[in-house]
């Protein structure tokens, strides 16, 4: 999935204008509205000329801080659009914001894709680049340009160029099959890594690298895997009797923690891959500790214990001891997930006859519900790597939601029968 050639795109057009107020999205602002932008076909032809534009404007849109603006209205067209815009012809249809592109075979038989963010208002170009690639990976091109153009216009990082790996389930309820299978963000190019054969439950990614951990019933007994998606290299970590949720890794790639149950208890442990040597974090008789997830320093540990009475939320240091509770609203807590900036812990609530997926400040401070669900079940969820995005699993479906909690939910597409217990990738390299 390699993309052969990026460079930037200067502003060599030299276009000027008179100077307006930049397009800038402040996404936090509660009175934001998305920006409207105009995505029309790139010129060249052919597939990836009308295909990767669509990418692009599907990443933008479904974000929910993006307007595409209806193609019927648009005035200039692709190959007169490469001369530089009209933004006369852009600013009537009250777009803001302006991708222009083309796709040009090369002697090869790569494609070079180029691309040109601009401002209407200020009649400038704001970024621009140019990829050099196989056709076979049009899709990727889409989603590597829609994450310039969402940097470029909201200062965060993009997380289009990402995969989810979740379990996809078929059959009736009483041989369901359970394999472990992957996806675009998107919900395309979706393929399974395991054939069915054995039971196969939450998997994990590594925060540096396309590696999983994913646990597997092996003759009936737990076992731990470590997959690696490039190669389809996979290897076994151990076997773990008391495992009950497969381990996550540690922020730099070389530890993972898990919990195992041992004796009526639930402890949590932490294995160094490349030893392989295990050590015990907590050691509390009667408790059950479980769900544990480091934070992105890799200096402490949320975790879910009913060590109070009840099932909540606890932090400690990477080396264990010393726990606090931070979840105190009403029903059980589980599965915390800390952010990739460090600012959050999204977490499932249970009460009410129902599941919230919610998110909290590692203090247990400004904790904020972003989901109800009253009809099905709902919890498992996994950041996308800017921090920005949260998927989940409702019934049998994969969902995400904006931390803001202000944009709507979107579901992504599935193979049929159902789908749970997606792990968002870090960005592809």
């Amino acid at each position: 999935m390699a993309v052969a050639c990026v460079v930037a795109v200067s502003t060599a057009l030299g276009l000027a204008g008179p100077v307006g107020a930049q397009t800038e999205l402040l996404i936090d602002d509660p009175n934001f509205k998305p920006i409207p932008i105009a995505i029309p076909q790139f010129a060249g032809g052919g597939q990836l000329a009308s295909g990767i534009p669509g990418v692009v404007a599907a990443d933008l849109q479904n974000s929910g801080l993006f307007e595409v603006v209806n193609p019927a209205s648009y005035i200039q067209s692709p190959d007169a659009l490469q001369a530089g815009p009209r933004f006369e012809d852009w600013a009537v249809i009250n777009a803001q914001a302006l991708v222009s592109g083309n796709a040009i075979g090369q002697a090869d038989g790569r494609t070079r894709v180029e691309f040109r963010l601009w401002d209407v208002y200020a009649q400038t170009q704001l970024t621009g680049y140019a990829y050099v690639t196989t056709n076979d990976n049009w899709r990727r091109i889409g989603h590597l340009i829609a994450d310039q153009i969402y940097k470029a216009l909201t200062g965060e990082e993009g997380y289009f160029d990402t995969r989810i790996v979740y379990i996809a389930e078929s059959g009736p309820s009483t041989r369901r099959v359970k394999r472990l299978a992957i996806m675009d963000q998107d919900g395309e190019n979706n393929r399974y890594l395991t054939n069915g054969n054995d039971l196969v439950l939450t998997p994990r990614f590594s925060p540096n690298s396309q590696e999983i951990t994913y646990m597997s019933y092996f003759n009936n007994r737990p076992r731990v895997y470590l997959f690696d998606i490039g190669t389809g290299r996979q290897e076994v970590l151990g076997d773990f009797p008391g495992m009950t949720y497969a381990p996550r890794f540690s922020p730099d790639g070389s530890k993972v923690i898990m919990s195992m149950a041992q004796d009526g208890d639930s402890s949590l442990y932490v294995m160094d891959l490349s030893t392989r040597r295990v050590s015990r974090l907590t050691n509390t008789p009667g408790v059950i500790d479980t769900s544990p997830s480091y934070s992105p320093d890799g200096s402490q540990i949320v975790f879910n214990s009913d060590r109070g009475g009840s099932q909540q939320l606890y932090v400690m240091g990477a080396g264990g001891g010393g726990a606090t509770r931070i979840s105190f609203g009403s029903g059980r807590y589980a599965t915390p997930v800390w952010s990739p900036r460090g600012d959050l812990i999204a977490f499932t609530r249970m009460g009410g006859g129902g599941f919230q997926i919610g998110v909290m400040k590692p203090d247990g401070s400004g904790e904020r519900i972003l989901s109800q669900g009253t009809g099905a079940v709902q919890e498992g969820p996994t950041w996308a790597p800017n921090g920005r995005v949260l998927m989940f699993y409702r019934g049998s479906k994969l969902v995400s939601i904006d931390i803001s909690g202000r944009i709507p939910e979107w579901v992504r597409s599935k193979p049929a029968g159902g789908a749970s217990d997606p792990a968002w990738s870090p960005l592809l390299q």
